[in-house]
């Protein structure tokens, strides 16, 4: 059975609670800046980000800027309405784009509603930092939608869009420099490049004879003393031939299960038969006991925080169970039994990944409901919006009981039929405050 928690769980509960204080802390020590919108701010920083690394370069913006004797607000872009961004004021902008060209989730309203409004911002003044993948079709498109919108709508730019093509030191070297012409202190800092040597010490390929990908569980071991890191984070992965090639992956497993990194990744096959750079690095071509580039990235918007003792809703498919398997093992690991997994796949004997687990859960009673679709098997033939709408009564209970919801996996298809499943469940306004309340939350991918 892989992973199975141990059942004195009492002392991996006092360890998990002692971590996650310690991140609380940490985020408290360097969040001095309001979190709501505050019209006599001397700057508004609003932030669209989908893994956290925006998020992560707007709050230190704030704190650079606040150094300096400014008053800053910062807040995710859908804190902002048409009321506050009419009443004037500077504001920088930092966004990321999800997917091929969207709105990430914590700006998918404010695009939804004012983007295709027109409106008085003659009194704006503001910059933008765009963050993205020249990879991607739409290179920075959100970003440049809203910036296009922001001038059409009268508002005076400060300086020219600096563009970030996955983490590019010199844009963001930019970016500090005209930080510093607008007076912020000395101490802002692009990422600091804190890849860590990990090696790779286990490879299962997990579903030999599926309809679909390869998929494989990797475990990493850091060299020297093993960092710590929360349930809904990432690992991010540097190329050894190619230090422009990164990747995130949603971490499986918890610090306290031998502080090991374990992942799922699938291998991606091009049209010609050739494997993608990274997946078929990491899959095949990585020796054991190899060495590889890695950092944890901190990604807050899908960690548990207040949701932590709520009833708790996961779906996901694909090498998506990843971040949720490390969702519910945290909650495990504290007592919390009234969680829910829903989870979709190809066929049940090749793709149920870690299915041992899983049942044992469930048969323990830590998972209050497990469900599965299976696409391809013939006596299923589902997929896993198609569980929601079939439990559509129950995950309205589940809501009305304060429960959250939390959404891993591929943002085509599953992830977008999900949401369309939620609206009409518990409808547009219920999705909204579910997002509003920090009950909504997606990776993906």
């Amino acid at each position: 059975m892989l992973w199975m928690l141990e059942p004195a769980r009492g002392i991996a509960a006092i360890a998990l609670t002692l971590a996650y204080l310690g991140l609380c802390w940490w985020a408290w020590q360097r969040r001095t800046f309001s979190p709501s919108p505050a019209t006599n701010a001397d700057w508004t920083v609003a932030y669209a980000s989908q893994t956290g690394t925006a998020q992560a370069l707007a709050q230190r913006s704030a704190i650079a800027l606040e150094r300096s004797g400014a008053t800053v607000c910062c807040l995710p872009l859908n804190q902002l309405d048409a009321a506050s961004l009419q009443a004037g004021g500077r504001f920088l902008f930092v966004v990321s784009t999800a997917g091929e060209g969207d709105a990430p989730d914590n700006a998918a309203r404010f695009a939804r509603q004012l983007l295709g409004e027109t409106l008085d911002l003659a009194a704006v003044e503001f910059a933008l930092l765009a963050l993205g993948d020249r990879s991607y079709r739409h290179f920075c498109g959100f970003a440049e939608r809203l910036a296009q919108w922001l001038l059409a709508q009268g508002a005076r730019q400060r300086f020219a869009r600096i563009a970030v093509d996955r983490g590019d030191s010199v844009a963001l070297a930019a970016w500090r420099q005209r930080l510093a012409e607008l007076g912020a202190a000395e101490e802002f800092i692009e990422s600091a490049d804190d890849f860590r040597p990990w090696r790779l010490i286990d490879r299962q390929h997990l579903n030999p004879g599926s309809a679909g990908g390869e998929v494989y569980q990797l475990s990493f071991a850091a060299s020297g003393e093993t960092p710590l890191w929360a349930a809904g984070d990432l690992a991010q992965i540097r190329h050894a031939a190619d230090a422009s090639c990164q990747r995130d992956y949603s971490i499986a497993s918890l610090p306290e299960e031998g502080g090991q990194v374990r992942l799922l990744v699938r291998r991606h096959s091009r049209a010609d038969g050739s494997s993608g750079m990274m997946s078929g690095w990491l899959t095949r071509d990585l020796p054991l006991g190899g060495e590889i580039a890695l950092r944890l990235h901190r990604h807050p918007a899908f960690h548990l925080n207040n949701n932590r003792f709520r009833p708790l809703i996961c779906i996901g498919n694909g090498v998506g169970l990843a971040g949720l398997r490390a969702l519910l093992a945290s909650r495990i690991a504290t007592g919390c039994d009234d969680n829910w997994l829903l989870f979709g796949e190809r066929n049940k004997r090749q793709d149920f990944h870690w299915q041992d687990e899983l049942t044992a859960w469930q048969a323990a009673g830590f998972l209050a409901r497990l469900d599965t679709a299976f696409s391809r098997d013939a006596d299923d033939g589902h997929y896993v919006q198609d569980c929601l709408a079939a439990q559509g009564e129950l995950l309205r209970q589940w809501v009305a009981r304060g429960g959250a919801v939390y959404v891993c996996g591929s943002r085509q298809g599953m992830a977008a039929g999900i949401d369309r499943g939620l609206r009409e469940i518990v409808g547009d306004e219920g999705v909204d405050r579910l997002q509003r309340e920090g009950r909504y939350c997606r990776d993906v991918f």
